[in-house]
């Protein structure tokens, strides 16, 4: 049965099905197999005041085939308008017939013209009024499937649900057939092979000339993990479902009502990919790879997925996401995992339209990956937040451009330098932050200095020392008052172990977005030194470095530049007066000075 987790039924169905042989020659052999207390149904069927045959079923043909894989055109293997259906679902689910099966098709039909109406008012009262019959699927002894008791129960197991939507289209005069076969329904393990009896009936249906399928027990809800609770929540999906698609979960005993060209073996059946439901309702395409087992290399695997519109995705390895690189892409996303153990473990996939800002995210995939070694250089900060990088959303927070597209940034000295195109209005914070670094919450973000030319930022790193850093970036609208939010981040990584470099010096609150130091950029000056200063600044009558003694700098080519001598001093401070009118000084910057 269909659930959140997953889908329907594991239940051994009962042949009461037409099943249908064909030799290649073409020649039908059909062969009624009956219970013994019923009686063969009779093909001619009176309808309404008006008698009319029909026909046998044909055997589906070349007509009805559908290419595999699926062309990603459409999710169902005929043109259906939803809103179209609107009036004609509503009515269905208010039809209250539940003495003969013939009334309730006489009731419902009353708004439906055309033959496919007809199958959706059908669909449609079944998806809302049968319940998966929980005691009767623990307990067959004790369940009919005849169409009379489905109705008067309004409960049954997929062998009733098949069983009555059979019944209630050849009434209306719809070819139907009940198929059976194996399905990736409740109780699935990924991997898992097939033998024995099939645990699961649905329907095909004749419209517009071809065969089309689908599945009313799977469209009408789910049960939970442990069998004892059904809960009705109709499933769009299951309805005339493309073949290319119904196969991923459903294989039928009789291989040519797959519908499919090429026909899929049972092999291939138990070795592909299945993708719940939600992974086409939410406009995702396909799936790399599309095997459920995925062997690492080198200790790593790589997952992606192809979507239509911008979609938001997270996922578990084995209930977390720290083992792994997630990057979204305009279309889909990569991962790259990386174990932190040998041995198998479960992958999730969630995913949420990227409207959907409250919106919980929705399993779309499961794999099981094999781990045969581990990459311990692979290691990331607990800090690393997935997705990791630049990508269409952070392009929708106002982040254009980004000079590093991939989300790994490496740098051998130590440092590097990341530039955007900012959106108007935006406020930049960003902070670094590492496993084996101490930083205190004021030293993360000094290691990081802010420069403004125009909408453009570029955000200077200097990496305290080797090893990997997360780099985060918040952003706020200047014209808001609330506090940062947080975008995305890259990671950095160094090797060398060489590397140590100290902070930027500190900024005060009058230093202003697009001034800029030249020199000295390191927060910490060397003892007894003339030390040169260039700094970029505008608007502002005088500045002076208080170290010992006070230096004045003077301005040349928009330019303020002179040295200062560190000798007796443990902190240097630059200090500018913005009014030449006015006797008091602002502090903009502050260096430490080293120790003797």
């Amino acid at each position: 049965f269909i659930q959140p987790g997953q889908q329907v039924s594991r239940e051994p169905c009962k042949q009461t099905q037409a099943i249908m042989s064909y030799s290649n020659e073409g020649t039908q052999v059909t062969v009624e197999i009956h219970p013994k207390n019923t009686t063969p149904q009779l093909l001619k069927k009176l309808s309404f005041g008006k008698g009319f045959q029909t026909e046998a079923p044909q055997p589906p043909g070349g007509k009805d085939l559908h290419a595999y894989p699926w062309d990603k055109s459409s999710l169902k293997s005929m043109p259906v308008d939803l809103q179209q259906f609107e009036k004609l679902d509503a009515y269905a689910l208010k039809v209250n017939v539940k003495n003969s099966v013939e009334e309730l098709v006489k009731a419902l039909l009353k708004q439906a013209r055309t033959d496919l109406e007809k199958v959706r008012a059908i669909w449609m009262w079944i998806c809302h009024h049968i319940e998966y019959d929980i005691v009767g699927y623990h307990n067959k002894s004790q369940l009919s499937t005849k169409p009379i008791d489905v109705l008067q129960t309004g409960k049954s197991i997929c062998e009733g649900y098949a069983g009555l939507f059979e019944q209630m289209c050849s009434i209306a005069g719809i070819q139907c057939m009940k198929l059976s076969g194996y399905s990736k329904g409740y109780g699935y393990k990924i991997g898992q092979t097939f033998t024995g009896d099939s645990d699961h009936a649905w329907n095909a249906v004749y419209l517009d000339g071809r065969w089309h399928l689908l599945d009313s027990t799977w469209g009408s809800g789910t049960v939970d993990d442990s069998l004892t609770k059904f809960t009705f929540r109709y499933n769009e999906f299951y309805f005339l479902t493309h073949p290319a698609l119904f196969i991923n979960s459903h294989f039928p005993d009789n291989s040519n009502w797959q519908l499919l060209k090429p026909t899929l073996t049972l092999k291939d059946f138990e070795n592909n990919m299945l993708h719940k439901s939600n992974f086409y309702t939410l406009g995702l395409l396909t799936a790399y790879p599309e095997t459920t087992v995925i062997q690492t290399v080198n200790g790593t695997a790589s997952v992606s997925v192809d979507c239509r519109s911008a979609t938001l995705f997270t996922f578990k390895l084995q209930g977390t996401d720290e083992h792994g690189l997630m990057t979204l892409k305009k279309h889909g996303m990569k991962l790259d995992i990386y174990p932190q153990k040998t041995g198998s473990h479960k992958l999730q996939i969630f995913a949420k339209p990227s409207k959907a800002s409250d919106e919980v995210y929705n399993c779309v995939l499961e794999y099981v990956v094999e781990c045969k070694s581990v990459d311990k250089a692979m290691r990331f900060p607990q800090d690393l937040h997935q997705p990791i990088g630049p990508s269409w959303f952070t392009e929708r927070q106002g982040f254009l451009r980004p000079s590093h597209p991939d989300p790994i940034i490496h740098t051998n000295d130590g440092r590097c330098s990341v530039t955007f195109t900012l959106g108007k209005d935006i406020s930049v914070l960003a902070s670094l932050h590492s496993d084996d670094s101490s930083l205190t919450e004021d030293m993360r973000r000094r290691h990081i200095m802010q420069i403004h030319r125009g909408n453009q930022i570029e955000l200077k790193i200097h990496l305290p020392h080797a090893g990997n850093f997360v780099l985060k970036i918040y952003a706020k609208k200047k014209s808001d008052p609330g506090n940062y939010d947080y975008i995305f981040n890259y990671l950095i990584t160094c090797l060398n172990t060489e590397v140590k470099w100290p902070a930027f010096p500190q900024s005060y609150s009058k230093w202003a977005e697009d001034y800029e130091i030249l020199e000295p950029l390191s927060g910490l000056l060397p003892a007894n030194r003339n030390i040169q200063f260039k700094l970029k600044m505008h608007g502002i009558a005088k500045v002076l470095v208080q170290a010992e003694n006070t230096y004045p700098l003077t301005q040349s080519r928009g330019y303020w530049e002179g040295t200062c001598n560190t000798s007796g001093c443990r902190e240097v401070f630059v200090m500018v007066h913005e009014n030449a009118n006015h006797s008091f000084y602002s502090h903009v910057l502050k260096y430490e000075v080293e120790t003797q």
